[in-house]
């Protein structure tokens, strides 16, 4: 070893000032999938670099012979080809000289002139990595921290002596995933929470270099004559196991010669630009998926927004989403004044000032901020187009302590209180903003949120509840940890200095600690558990505190303390949310819960006797998840249903929904419904607002706030006022519905637009060859609507709404609905000048066009529908998918390629499905090319509905999940004409309570075959009690179609309805009759259905019968038996097979009995209040199972519990509301089901 090192001491890589160094370079990036046969593309830089010495340890750069070179196609099929412009304007840079401190294998700052661009800069950056190695003179392998293009990363040594020519071969791994400062820019996560956890399971990105350098012994010292370095990254949108998109970079420096320097080298004059470490500069601000000369943004800005506007004034044009991306890309380099005439441009045209507004929300730093301001100061702005900019803007905002700055001035800003809505509206943004600053700082300074806490004292004040409780949920969305001792001052029992709020303002305090479990999650966990203990709060507030608890990922101790304190529980509501929340989260699957799912086994098996047997009376947590290692995404639903003891409906009900990928956890939406006097409510308006005045003055009867992305962004409340002037009859001019009805009345044009750039995220990072490689996601949404509509009122209202009940109205409209979302990902190169990589593209779109008019009288219950047939193909539904490898470059964008991934080069037969195997170097590929069209055809009404997919794919049998979706993918459901021999004129659909005009022949007929088929039932055929036709009108030809008829007979002892449904047209026999009887006298139901020609080919009867006999429990028995039944139903018949299976999976017993052929039956008895026995008879077995859970409760039950439910006389009255509201709803479901 003493010799080894002895020996290395004279070998330290330097170089000699008087000498002059000349290398051959050759540097090589490439972005595929790195499989045979599949499109790759890459850059190549070839140059000639000479070295000299200016000081003994200042050297001079100078690269000669440049060629930039581009790849997009097939490994061994296609080439590099040299891009001549390209190479001549990055040689513009790369050529002028560089100087750089170089001491023993280590490079220091660098210094250019002031016109060599940062992005040309890291390029030399990369070249001059060569020379960065660190050799010791006491160890052949060791491990240090050094500096580099990738950031101060941990490297890897080890090092060997070639015995013969005495050279050093030295291997450098660089561990550039893990650096302590690395070149590297995430944008547009800071919503998406990084989960340990999750990467536990796998990863989306692996990143590693080497370096191979043989150094030569000199008198100088250690001579650099060769290196060879690779750089890998693996990105997959899954897990880098199951497939991945590859990137390689390669970096070959052979040393040509060695020669005196002659003379002495006088650089141009230069300035420091740093060290070794990559510099980010214009890459930042230049979209991946496209690349322009921008030398007159304005002039261009000006032509895309009157291009965009007239493609889309009658509906979406889903073809110019990339003059949108490009329509970002160009407002940001403009200035404020610049956007400012944009502005005064655009004002006085509505269409035109929308596209901006809405665009230039994307540009994302101070710029719009300010813009923003300035529409505030000045007034030119309406208070919707208010809300919508600061949504857009503030959420989509860089957040630094400037933009913090600059957006405080929203919150003393006049204009900003001008509506509830938007004063809401700018509290929550801003808190956003707040939250998005605390990442990226640490500690976050206390200014940043000290107005909201400012505004929170100031509402207590001011006994303003309703800006209290914007204040507070503006907290919560800022998540600062300073804000703990205000939030505490509105929650009893946590606080030496509490305050007396209202129940509300309590729930919004416990909801604002959300964010804050992230940051400090002891003393969440210390407030919440104590408010959960605190047995005299509010039910709904100790539910919420649990729920918080929760979200904190207790340990075990935390969660068992929990399951002993619910022993003890005396509120039912509170325990059965409680352990319905543990339950569901101890079956979750997801990477975040897996420690919390152990603790939560454990507590439910202390929990279940007591706890586990109450009904969906009580409040619950619904918890659903799925999680998939192979992909490592997932995702989980969660409903809470909040009630109290007075009402069996809920108080508040909240659905939330999570997304798990690439190891950030994504809480996307979140909907919160506070109903707590929804039962009021719907009393009242059945009452034809006769209790109105029941109802509470100042509380909101409904609230609802939403949250996206973890963050709240709505909130509003409808309280008494808004309510009756929507829905009372005796609503007059005042009524904003009278407005809508007459601007109706003389007909209304209505168009709007709206994208939205839901997401951009954006993984920037250095390489060795000084190219930035980024993977970047853009989901960009186009949503459109264009209403025209009329309508003809007679007679006219002239004093209130109620009169509209008494009037024809007919009303005409068309128009469309389109929305267009397209999600990029992009993986590869991408700078000002160069842009190569693989991209995915998908596209889909929604396009809901109508045309109908519909007559009404609302008094005599008749409703007529007319609409035209289907004349062309219409896509209503379309999704397309593609991966391309992508090339362009700024001197040649008309030269730009995308070549699909999984090229023309594979040839299928004709035969729309395909599969044929060939055989790779990685092992056999199997290639298939599917097209269908499937079609379910109304001949009748000359439509038909189609579902088309085709689809090109390549497996690798070898490989994994991501080559399974490589390929061209599309799927579309059109609507499509089908040729008749009498075209249609239109379809018309009418409701009624007796037969018309047009259906007089036909009904008289339905009578005389229903007094045939059932006269002995019914005696006298009484009047439909409802008709529905759904027909093909064409000229004075007869209609063909559909009609529904339905007949009620009442009586004291028994309920009859008879449905019958029949084709209409000529030589039509097929009907479908159903007879079905209530009699109350015996408990007894029946109902038979018949169907076919006349009625008469298949047959089913149902019978059930209901018994409460002194000294049982109340029973249902029923029976279902056929006779013949089609051969779809027989196959869906065959789903018994699997009945043992799943009974047995159920926990059911069962027995093999000989039961009746052709027949099921079932005997239910309520076993108790909550719980049912259940025994089913199927032929060859019998199955059972006792006390199987209600989703329910049955009152007749006495109890001792409390909080058991609702009194006798609530009762009574909730059966009385719910009775009269099941008249209009069995119409309705009736009607859907026909």
């Amino acid at each position: 070893i003493w010799g080894f090192c002895k020996t290395l001491g004279g070998k330290l890589p330097d170089l000699n000032p008087k000498k002059a160094y000349e290398y051959k370079y050759v540097g090589v990036m490439t972005i595929g999938r790195d499989r045979p046969d599949l499109a790759e593309s890459g850059v190549r830089i070839q140059c000639s670099l000479k070295i000299t010495g200016v000081s003994d340890q200042t050297f001079l750069l100078q690269i000669n012979d440049l060629t930039f070179d581009e790849f997009n196609g097939i490994p061994g099929k296609s080439s590099f080809v040299t891009s001549p412009k390209l190479t001549q304007r990055v040689a513009a840079e790369l050529t002028q000289p560089v100087m750089f401190e170089y001491v023993r294998g280590q490079v220091g700052d660098l210094q250019a002139p002031v016109e060599v661009s940062h992005s040309v800069l890291n390029i030399v950056r990369g070249i001059l990595g060569f020379l960065q190695v660190t050799v010791k003179t006491t160890q052949n392998i060791y491990e240090l921290e050094e500096l580099g293009i990738h950031g101060i990363c941990q490297s890897n040594y080890a090092i060997e002596e070639d015995l013969n020519s005495k050279e050093l071969h030295v291997t450098r791994i660089v561990d550039i995933k893990n650096c302590r400062e690395k070149a590297a820019v995430y944008k547009g996560m800071a919503l998406a929470l990084e989960n340990n956890d999750c990467k536990e399971r796998g990863d989306n990105t692996v990143e590693i270099v080497q370096y191979k350098y043989n150094v030569r012994p000199t008198e100088d010292g250690g001579l650099i004559t060769k290196v060879y370095a690779e750089e890998n990254q693996l990105f997959s949108p899954f897990n880098v196991k199951g497939g991945n998109s590859k990137l390689l970079a390669t970096q070959e420096v052979f040393l040509i010669g060695v020669t005196d320097s002659v003379g002495n080298v006088t650089p141009s004059p230069m300035q420091n630009r740093g060290n070794q470490i990559y510099k980010f500069g214009t890459e930042l601000n230049q979209i991946p998926l496209q690349l322009n000369k921008n030398t007159d943004p304005m002039a261009k800005i000006s032509e895309l927004i009157e291009h965009i506007v007239a493609a889309n004034i009658k509906q979406v044009d889903n073809s110019r989403t990339a003059d949108i991306l490009q329509l970002y890309q160009l407002l940001r380099l403009v200035t404020l004044d610049n956007m400012e005439t944009l502005w005064n441009k655009y004002l006085g045209n509505s269409e035109h000032r929308r596209w901006l507004l809405d665009v230039i929300a994307e540009v994302s730093d101070a710029r719009v901020i300010r813009f923003l301001i300035n529409r505030f100061q000045r007034g030119d702005l309406s208070v919707n187009e208010a809300t919508q900019a600061v949504l857009l803007t503030f959420n989509h905002l860089e957040a630094n302590s400037e933009t913090v700055e600059m957006c405080k001035e929203f919150l003393i800003m006049p204009f900003s209180r001008s509506s509830d809505l938007l004063w809401s509206t700018v509290l929550l943004s801003y808190g956003s903003v707040v939250y998005r600053y605390c990442g990226t700082v640490d500690p976050c300074p206390l200014i940043a949120v000290q107005p909201l806490l400012d505004l929170a004292t100031d509402s207590l004040s001011r006994n303003d509840e309703a800006d209290l409780i914007r204040s507070l949920k503006a907290i919560g969305n800022a998540g600062h940890l300073s804000s703990v001792k205000t939030i505490m001052k509105f929650l009893p029992g946590v606080s030496p200095t509490v305050v007396s709020v209202s129940t509300r303002a309590q729930r919004a305090a416990v909801q604002a600690l959300r964010h804050l479990a992230v940051r400090d999650v002891h003393r969440v966990q210390e407030i919440t558990l104590n408010l959960f203990m605190q047995r005299n709060l509010s039910s709904e507030v100790r539910m919420q505190a649990c729920l918080i608890l929760f979200d904190t990922k207790p340990p075990l101790a935390l969660v068992s303390m929990i399951a002993s304190f619910l022993l003890e529980e005396s509120n039912l509501q509170v325990a059965s949310f409680s352990y319905s929340l543990i339950h569901g989260l101890a079956r979750s699957q997801t990477p975040d819960n897996h420690i919390l799912s152990i603790a939560c086994n454990v507590a439910i098996k202390i929990l279940k006797p007591k706890l586990g047997h109450l009904s969906y009376h009580y409040s619950k947590a619904l918890h659903f998840d799925w999680f998939n290692d192979d992909f490592l995404i997932g995702k989980s639903s969660d409903i809470y249903i909040f009630k109290n003891v007075n009402s069996y409906f809920p108080s508040t009900l909240i659905s939330k929904w999570k997304a798990y990928f690439i190891g950030r956890i994504l809480e996307t939406i979140e909907v919160t419904a506070i109903l707590v006097y929804l039962a009021f409510l719907m009393e009242a308006v059945l009452k034809m607002l006769s209790e109105w005045q029941s109802l509470p003055e100042k509380q909101p009867l409904i609230s609802a706030f939403a949250r996206v992305f973890g963050q709240e962004v709505f909130h509003a409340d409808l309280n008494k006022d808004v309510i009756q002037s929507a829905i009372s009859p005796k609503a007059g001019k005042e009524s904003p519905v009278w407005n809508m009805i007459e601007n109706i009345q003389n007909g209304v044009a209505w168009h709007w637009t709206k994208p939205y750039l839901i997401f951009e995220t954006r993984y920037i990072r250095a390489t060795m060859t000084g190219l930035p490689i980024e993977i970047s996601k853009y989901y960009l949404s186009v949503t459109g609507s264009t209403v025209n509509a009329k309508s003809t009122i007679s007679p006219p209202p002239t004093d209130n709404l109620g009169q509209l009940l008494n009037a024809d109205i007919l009303f005409e409209t068309d128009g469309n609905v389109r929305s267009a979302k397209d999600l990029f990902v992009f993986h590869g190169i991408n700078t000002d000048v160069v842009q190569s990589g693989a991209e995915s593209i998908s596209k889909c779109l929604l396009n809901i066009p109508w045309k109908f008019s519909i007559k009404m009288n609302v008094k005599s219950m008749k409703f007529q529908l007319d609409t035209p047939p289907w004349k062309t193909r219409t896509e209503i539904l379309s999704l397309n998918y593609n991966v391309y490898a992508v090339s362009r470059n700024i001197e040649d964008p008309a030269e730009a390629k995308m070549t699909p991934m999984m090229g023309d080069h594979m040839e299928f037969e004709e035969n729309p499905q395909t599969l044929k195997n060939t055989t790779g170097e990685s092992g056999q590929e199997q290639v298939y090319h599917l097209q269908t069209k499937i079609c379910a055809k109304a001949p009748s009404y000359a439509t038909a509905m189609c579902m088309e997919m085709e689809a090109e794919r390549a497996h690798y049998l070898s490989e994994y999940p991501l080559y399974y979706v490589l390929g061209y993918t599309r799927c579309a459901f059109t609507l499509e004409p089908v040729e008749r021999n009498k075209p249609i004129d239109k379809i018309q659909i009418e409701i009624s309570n007796g037969p018309n005009k047009d259906t007089e022949s036909v009904s008289q007929s339905m009578k005389i075959f229903l007094s045939q088929q059932m006269s002995k039932s019914l005696g006298s055929i009484p009047d439909p009690v409802l008709i529905m036709t759904a027909l093909a009108v064409s000229g004075n030809d007869k209609p063909e179609g559909y009609e529904t008829t339905v007949y009620l007979t009442q009586a004291a002892e028994k309920d009859e309805i008879q449905l019958l449904v029949s084709q209409i047209g000529e030589e039509a026999n097929w009907r479908l009759c159903v007879d079905a009887d209530v009699d109350r006298t015996n408990n007894k139901s029946k109902m038979q259905l018949q169907w076919g020609a006349e009625c008469q080919t298949y047959k089913i009867n149902v019978e059930a019968e209901t018994s409460h006999l002194p000294g049982s429990n109340p029973s249902v028995n029923a029976t279902v038996n056929w006779e013949e039944v089609p051969e779809y139903m027989q196959e869906i018949g065959k789903v018994g097979e699997y009945i043992p299976g799943v009974a047995l999976l159920q926990r059911f017993s069962q027995t093999h009995e000989k039961n009746p052929e052709k027949q099921i039956s079932a005997l239910v008895t309520l076993a108790t209040s909550e719980s049912i026995d259940m025994r089913m008879e199927i032929p060859e077995l019998t199955v059972y199972q006792k006390e199987i859970p209600l989703p329910f409760q049955f009152f007749p039950f006495e109890s001792n519990q409390q909080d058991e439910g609702p009194s006798i006389s609530s009762s009574v009255r909730l059966l009385e509301i719910q009775g009269k509201f099941a008249v209009q709803l069995h119409i309705y479901i009736f009607v859907c089901l026909v």
